[in-house]
């Protein structure tokens, strides 16, 4: 009964159009009247518990580093870079999409962010060049979403927070799927692009390529020093995030000088109200998620699925495809907040490792960004390249495809995420 009150009142609200953190913390507050001890002081106290986290504090710092590497020519060289590497061979632009992909993911951490740099950027020249729209839009949708995988990642920073998982485990955890994410485009693209008669770039000498090398050096300097100051504990995941703001702030004002001082005023309100808007939905999500624990929906869970606990690869394809599910009708980060504390403690118990579950759910999750009819991150693309969503969605499926297949190799084998934990700790 507790169960069915929990999904009916969350997704009842959500049908009638209501905004998702007012809908979590209004289940919160049935499952309170269901339990009868509503109390309008503990709604509050919990939100505002939900909002003073320090783990949160690298959002707004991810948030704004974000801005700041697009607005200051950080992404722009990253694109440079490719093109002068790669953009003369056949399909050429495509790789550069893919290759811009797995390093501007290693930089900022959101989907969003990186799609539309990457949309606006490239579009017009793969557009110019002869590529087919749609693919073009599918690529660099499916490229962007690597973004939340691959560290530094905020929706790996809302899922440790939210179920109390290591955040530098996820980070860790993520580097191989991120990668394995871009070799798999790779392959995809390479049978799509077989049939494509496109314009090739000039190849770029020698000289031109350590030029694109030397602007983009700044930039590629980043996930090194990311990385590296979590893997010999010089910094929390959350003083990282301090760390890639402040980088990015230095290298836009004193070395591509492509933010002035003026220009930083609406960089911040940009900024801030992003991040408004993320924190607001995981204060509301504390409340439902404290009623989650207090009314064992875990343990109800538990039961449903009993017969899979014995075989946590069977459970981990379950929950898979109740996160596909999911997916096509909630964006990422709610379906972090409000099935990670349910499902979290169901996979533990099945013996699944926290860092690995939390990579796949994340995945799994990523992939309701590029496929209908939520697609957050298609939608960004088709405003950009200025097609509709129907014709987007005809060019994502190879991309969508390779990354069904990929989710299934590491449920089958769940070494591949794990296995790099050791050699990092």
């Amino acid at each position: 009964m507790t169960l069915t009150i929990f999904l009916g009142s969350l997704f009842g609200l959500m049908l009638l159009g209501m905004p998702i953190a007012f809908a979590l913390m209004l289940t919160g507050v049935a499952l309170m009247v269901h339990l009868d001890f509503f109390d309008a002081q503990l709604v509050a106290q919990n939100m505002l518990s939900g909002a003073d986290n320090y783990p949160l504090m690298a959002v707004p710092f991810f948030i704004l580093a974000g801005e700041l590497m697009n607005a200051g020519g950080i992404s722009q060289r990253i694109i440079n870079l490719a093109v002068s590497l790669v953009g003369h061979i056949k399909g050429g632009l495509g790789y550069v999409t893919i290759g811009a992909s797995v390093m501007l993911a290693s930089l900022s951490g959101s989907a969003i962010a990186d799609t539309a740099a990457l949309a606006t950027l490239l579009i017009p020249m793969m557009r110019d060049h002869g590529y087919p729209v749609p693919r073009s839009a599918g690529l660099i949708a499916s490229g962007g979403i690597i973004a939340p995988i691959i560290p530094p990642s905020m929706p790996f920073i809302i899922f440790g927070v939210t179920t109390n998982t290591s955040i530098s485990s996820l980070f860790m955890a993520g580097i191989v799927p991120g990668l394995l994410m871009g070799i798999g485009l790779v392959c995809a693209w390479m049978f799509v692009v077989r049939d494509m008669t496109v314009k090739l770039q000039p190849k770029a000498s020698g000289r031109e390529r350590l030029k694109a090398l030397g602007d983009g050096i700044w930039a590629l300097a980043l996930p090194v020093i990311i990385i590296g100051g979590l893997r010999g504990g010089i910094f929390t995941p959350t003083e990282a995030a301090v760390v890639a703001a402040v980088y990015s702030l230095f290298v836009a004002l004193f070395v591509y000088r492509q933010v002035t001082l003026a220009q930083l005023v609406p960089l911040l309100v940009q900024a801030a109200r992003t991040t408004s808007t993320v924190m607001f939905l995981c204060a509301a999500a504390l409340v439902s998620s404290y009623m989650v624990t207090l009314a064992d929906l875990p343990q109800q869970m538990t039961e449903l699925l009993a017969p899979l606990m014995d075989n946590p690869k069977l459970l981990m394809l379950a929950i898979a495809c109740l996160l596909l599910a999911v997916g096509t009708v909630m964006d990422l980060t709610p379906t972090i907040l409000v099935l990670g504390p349910v499902l979290t403690p169901l996979a533990i118990k099945a013996g699944i490792d926290p860092a690995y579950f939390g990579v796949m759910f994340v995945l799994v999750g990523t992939l309701g960004l590029i496929h209908p009819p939520v697609c957050t991150v298609l939608n960004v693309v088709c405003g950009v390249a200025r097609i509709s969503l129907e014709s987007a969605t005809k060019g994502i499926w190879p991309f969508l495809l390779t990354y069904i297949v990929l989710l299934g190799l590491l449920i089958a084998v769940p070494e591949i995420v794990t296995a790099p934990l050791h050699f990092f700790h």
